[in-house]
């Protein structure tokens, strides 16, 4: 998983509420278990004009020009600016790997789904709770904005807000340590416990 310290960049303003995961990745695309290639058909019903499934070519199919992620001013954002109650719906984790796998590293919104939140750290995804009124002002901006994890503060070129995080998300965030990396901190004492625990149960 990448370190996640500041990031500076455009915003991609979805302005809707109740975004659920089924939005965010279709179940149709749901088949694969690895984290990468999902991409592509984040958000397929409203990027493209027909229905997608899995295998198609997506260079050939119909963009919904009205879609936010096809308009040419917001190619490259890497922060998703969204509305009350981001990712509700089901648990599939698949929905932080679809938003991760089109390069998305921040979501900035009033509210998210508890199991899509907790998912979003997971997979390297910071997710910033900030008022309503807050997000009207970013939905406002114009440019890129900076998120800054250490200080806990977004930076828009006039003004500055500060939002809370659990320091742990955030220590494991700035340290690019997912649940593997967590565990191979200890690699050396569960190898030593391995071989201790064989030569006492050299029957096993």
């Amino acid at each position: 998983m990448e370190k996640f310290t500041t990031l500076t960049s455009i915003t991609a303003p979805l302005d809707r509420a109740n975004v659920d995961t089924d939005a965010i990745i279709p179940k149709q695309f749901l088949k694969s278990i690895k984290r990468s290639g999902f991409g592509p058909n984040l958000f397929d019903e409203w990027r493209y004009l027909d229905h997608g499934e899995v295998g198609m070519d997506n260079s050939k199919r119909p963009l919904n020009a009205d879609f936010v992620l096809n308009k040419p001013e917001y190619q490259g954002a890497q922060i998703l600016l969204a509305r009350d109650n981001f990712g509700c719906g089901s648990s599939r984790e698949h929905a932080p790997w679809a938003l991760e796998d089109y390069g998305f590293k921040a979501i900035i919104a009033p509210s998210f789904a508890d199991i899509f939140y907790n998912n979003c750290f997971k997979n390297g995804i910071l997710p910033i709770v900030q008022s309503n009124e807050v997000m009207d002002e970013l939905f406002a901006v114009e440019g890129e904005i900076t998120i800054d994890l250490e200080a806990q503060i977004v930076r828009t070129k006039i003004k500055e807000y500060s939002f809370e995080v659990d320091q742990e998300r955030k220590r494991r965030l700035m340290n690019g340590l997912d649940d593997i990396g967590l565990t191979l901190q200890y690699a050396k004492d569960i190898k030593a416990f391995e071989s201790q625990y064989f030569k006492t149960y050299s029957w096993l």
